[in-house]
């Protein structure tokens, strides 16, 4: 056996042995890589995605796709050849498994408040598409927890209704959280609660805001729960979640209740949050959520502000998927309005 024979032979069985290592070494990392989109104007098992009882509701056979992304779960444990491979694919993530998940989250906790987030998504998409449809609604302050040792352990419970502070009503959190945190601290504060369909009277004393030592604090977690004058359901796999999907759901909503079509029959993706008075908040996974647009045929994708940097310079083709920059909802659907009359309609344009 020759020289150069043998050390090819001893360099092939060290690039084995590489190769079994790496396949075998966990790395404490987690990546993203695009997902499935679903059109929200569609079905799903058989049934309307956007079910609406009790209003009239229109046709559009165009489509608002939602995007999503598939991220390692935090249970998986990735090997070398994962890390690189998602660096080297430009339509991959590959990030620190702490900046993603915490260090005692499972997939059964991520799953569970990914469930949450897409709730509170549904009903804040309903409450924006109403408030642009100038549709009245009423709102209501739920306790969501209490803070162990907080200012109102063992006096408020999870579910109560927040109705008055010292009398004053506080039908939103922005009026809540302004009213208490106008008490002096350590000042016995009369709650009107209502409970179980009672109402009766909490007394809290209130504690100082550790950043704030002038601001009162209750200890509580709370949440807005809505009433809205006829019913709007959302129905998606239960693997699907997160709060991402806000933007396309109130777009979707919006249509629904419209006459005439907003896509015009055309293909249409975004992807932001979305809060009751409409504004569009910046999500994760922008960069695998571009390419699962444009491989799903979309050619206009409505991306938050917030996120525009991001976008441009993620892996799609501008001649073929189109981004428009998003602040609030009514601007979106103004936006998508002016591109179904025309394609190349100026529109705001996310730059880097």
């Amino acid at each position: 056996m020759s020289r150069r024979t043998l050390a090819g032979l001893l360099a092939l069985g060290l690039l084995v042995v590489l190769g079994v290592v790496a396949a075998r070494t966990p790395v404490d990392y987690v990546t993203f890589r695009p997902g499935p989109t679903m059109n929200v104007l569609g079905t799903y098992d058989g049934k309307e995605i956007i079910k609406v009882s009790g209003h009239e509701t229109y046709d559009d056979t165009g489509a608002l796709r939602m995007v999503t992304v598939y991220p390692s779960s935090p249970d998986e444990k990735l090997n070398l050849f994962n890390m690189i491979y998602g660096w080297v694919d430009p339509d991959t993530a590959v990030l620190p498994r702490d900046a993603v998940y915490a260090p005692d989250e499972t997939t059964d906790s991520a799953q569970e408040e990914s469930a949450v987030e897409m709730s509170s998504s549904q009903e804040n998409a309903t409450a924006a598409a109403l408030g642009v449809l100038g549709v009245p609604y009423q709102t209501e302050v739920t306790v969501n927890d209490v803070v162990k040792d907080g200012a109102s352990a063992g006096k408020l419970e999870k579910g109560d209704v927040l109705l008055a502070v010292n009398g004053t009503a506080t039908p939103d959190p922005t009026k809540l959280v302004s009213v208490i945190r106008s008490i002096k601290p350590g000042t016995p504060t009369e709650l009107k609660v209502r409970r179980d369909g009672a109402e009766i009277t909490v007394t809290v004393t209130t504690k100082a805001d550790p950043e704030d030592k002038n601001a009162s604090r209750i200890g509580v977690g709370i949440r807005t729960a809505f009433t809205f004058p006829f019913t709007v359901k959302i129905q998606l796999p239960g693997t699907v979640g997160g709060p991402s999907a806000g933007m396309m759901f109130a777009l979707a909503i919006y249509d629904v209740l419209t006459p005439g079509s907003l896509t015009g029959g055309k293909a249409i993706a975004g992807s932001g949050e979305i809060t009751p008075d409409g504004t569009v908040g910046s999500i994760g996974g922008i960069g695998q959520k571009l390419p699962a647009a444009q491989r799903d045929g979309a050619r206009l994708f409505l991306v938050a502000a917030e996120n525009c940097a991001e976008a441009v310079r993620s892996h799609y083709d501008p001649d073929k998927m189109r981004l428009v920059k998003v602040h609030k909802l009514a601007d979106a659907i103004k936006d998508v309005e002016a591109w179904r009359a025309n394609p190349k309609a100026a529109l705001p344009r996310c730059t880097r």
